[in-house]
């Protein structure tokens, strides 16, 4: 077993105060609390819900420019968050330009201060969960480093578990989208290989491999996820590739399995002015989708169980994912988590109703939109079942 208090989930993402334009649409904003950390640690959070607050762990940087209310933000969310505070530089900002198409330009503003696997904490290094956004050379790097340092740890006498020390953590890549570019193909089908899930979204992965966007219903595009899937994701090869597109929901794909979600927030469900903004909606899929994979017996998973239990096609999805069983459940967790983050500029409002025990985001409890959510589901699952397991 892994160590007493050891984290289910930890980022490698970077912290980022984030300058948004929308172009005409609406005003520019200026100092969101942003960056893949804090988007990918706020959906791991919702899914681990304030009892395990504390298992969501991560890094921020402070420089001298660092807002106070971005602090308590931070610190109203619980997790074990490292800050580390350094005021002779300034916090890592960046700009986010989005076009109607939801097509994003970014750029930093100011020095980034990227995390390495050597800064984080022994208690880190025992996460059962990684999440990475990175090129296919630095994905490789930061996975072996890791392996290395928890070996080490445990040679030391660091650990309490042989089996846990030789065993590998959940590795989720999320490829950086600059080098989502032709010429990082092969290194890319290098770096799967040592990943346990791999997300690119449609637009990227559509870059990379020279295709307009990535679409299910394309032929070719399914010829290029047979292609990913056969170079091998995992050290076992049997790793996931996902694909978010957007408002069109997510595409989970392994060697044995294909499963097609919605997004949370549909026209016949949500409110058409429900989603404001997708930044970070990615980031935040992906944390929620680590913590989903290590959240079995929790309460998310036990209200997807209540809901869907009784349509056999969900129990069959369950049972022909194998050892990755766990995976539909965790799919639901982080497509819920995104549906929160698209609700406004910057991260979701928490408000607490019941310390330790129950409180909201948005004004809405994350086990409530779970069970609103796969309702939902085992209405299309009981009618269209073939959909959602993309069989022809």
């Amino acid at each position: 077993m892994p160590q007493p208090g050891s984290p289910d989930f930890c980022t490698l993402g970077m912290f980022i105060l984030d300058d948004i334009e929308f172009g005409s649409s609406r005003p520019a904003v200026k100092n969101v609390l942003g960056g893949a950390a804090s988007f990918a640690v706020v959906g791991a959070r919702m899914v681990a819900g304030p009892m395990h607050a504390r298992s969501v762990s991560w890094i921020v940087d402070v420089g001298s420019d660092f807002p106070p209310e971005a602090l308590a933000s931070i610190k109203s969310w619980g997790t074990d968050c490292v800050i580390r505070e350094d005021h002779s530089r300034l916090t890592t900002r960046a700009w986010n330009g989005y076009h109607p198409d939801e097509k994003r330009d970014f750029k930093y503003l100011t020095p980034k201060l990227r995390l390495e696997p050597h800064m984080l904490s022994d208690k880190q290094v025992w996460s059962k969960t990684f999440h990475m956004v990175c090129s296919p050379s630095r994905c490789v790097s930061i996975v072996d480093e890791i392996v290395t340092r928890r070996r080490e740890l445990y040679e030391a006498g660091k650990a309490s578990s042989a089996d846990h020390s030789m065993s590998r953590p959940i590795f989720v890549w999320e490829p950086v989208p600059d080098l989502c570019t032709p010429e990082e193909q092969e290194k890319f089908l290098a770096a799967i290989r040592v990943v346990d899930v791999v997300s690119p979204n449609h637009q990227e992965l559509g870059m990379m491999f020279e295709q307009g966007g990535w679409s299910a219903a394309s032929e070719e595009s399914q010829r290029l996820v047979d292609r990913i899937l056969a170079a091998g994701i995992g050290p076992n090869q049997d790793g996931c590739l996902i694909i978010r597109s957007g408002r069109d929901g997510s595409y989970a794909f392994s060697r044995a399995q294909k499963l097609w979600l919605p997004a949370y927030h549909q026209p016949e469900f949500s409110s058409a002015t429900a989603v404001v903004d997708p930044t970070g909606a990615g980031n935040s899929f992906l944390g929620g989708l680590a913590q989903g994979m290590v959240s079995a017996g929790r309460e998310p998973f036990n209200v997807i169980d209540r809901v869907l239990s009784a349509a056999p096609a969900w129990q069959e999805t369950l049972e022909a994912w194998g050892t990755r069983r766990n995976m539909p459940m965790a799919l639901i967790c982080a497509t819920v988590a995104a549906g929160f983050v698209v609700e406004q500029i910057g991260v979701p409002r928490i408000s607490v109703v019941d310390p330790g025990r129950k409180e909201l985001w948005n004004e809405s409890e994350f086990a409530e939109r779970i069970r609103l959510y796969t309702q939902r589901l085992y209405e299309t699952f009981k009618e269209s079942p073939q959909r959602h397991r993309m069989i022809n």
